[in-house]
């Protein structure tokens, strides 16, 4: 039996899945510029259904290529005489998985997990300037204590120097510099020894290249202190 047709639906499949991805980074984005221009969350709120929305299809597409994975893998395992009938088991297998689905599922997905992370952060970011917009009565020796606090968040705790590509260890919640931090990884990986953390005081002791994730929303927050 030949599966070069197959092999071929797999392979548009995995471009449909890229599209998806693309999707979920431009409503990330899209998401992110909201909250920096401080629209409603109304309007925010509506990219989460959205990003919910691209997970439940990535989800459906992974189940799908799945199943045609599975049925291919069982054929060639048994060898059939006769050419079974591929649309069915196909459909049977998907079935079967697409019925254990629950709306949890959607929530590990790891984009989305990424969107609410930077959609936490980037409201973090931006609420000393939203506060300082809504209340004219602060002192400005405050704003300069506050502004200065956020500055500090601004740099690399290895170079010592304002980040430009901030990128955010999941595990600790720590950002560095991109570049510096990989380095660090690099290095101690051809020594065969574990990375600690650069940020003074954490425990973290492990820290691993596949942890980190672009600081959007600290890249945002560094650019718009700049501006000003």
């Amino acid at each position: 039996i030949s599966f070069n047709s197959v092999d071929s639906s797999l392979s548009s499949l995995k471009n449909c899945q890229s599209y998806i991805n693309t999707g979920m980074d431009i409503t990330t984005n899209v998401a992110l510029d909201l909250v920096e221009s401080f629209n409603d969350a109304e309007d925010v709120n509506s990219m989460e259904k959205v990003m919910l929305e691209y997970a439940a299809m990535d989800r459906e597409l992974n189940h799908y290529m799945e199943a045609i994975e599975e049925t291919v893998n069982q054929i060639k395992q048994e060898k059939p005489e006769n050419i079974p009938d591929l649309k069915n088991l196909v459909k049977e297998k998907f079935t079967a998985l697409e019925s254990k689905n629950s709306d949890s599922d959607l929530e590990k997905n790891e984009k989305y997990i990424y969107f609410k992370d930077q959609l936490k952060e980037m409201r973090k970011q931006f609420r000393l300037k939203s506060d300082n917009n809504d209340n004219d009565a602060i002192e400005q020796i405050d704003e300069d204590i506050a502004v200065t606090q956020s500055q500090v968040n601004f740099i690399c705790p290895i170079t010592q120097v304002e980040m430009k590509k901030p990128v955010r260890n999941k595990v600790c919640g720590h950002s560095y510099e991109q570049d510096a931090i990989l380095k660090i990884i690099q290095t101690r990986k051809q020594q065969k020894k574990k990375v600690r953390c650069p940020k003074i005081g954490c425990s973290h002791d492990d820290v691993k290249e596949s942890d980190l994730v672009q600081d959007e929303a600290l890249k945002r927050a560094i650019d718009s202190q700049n501006k000003q």
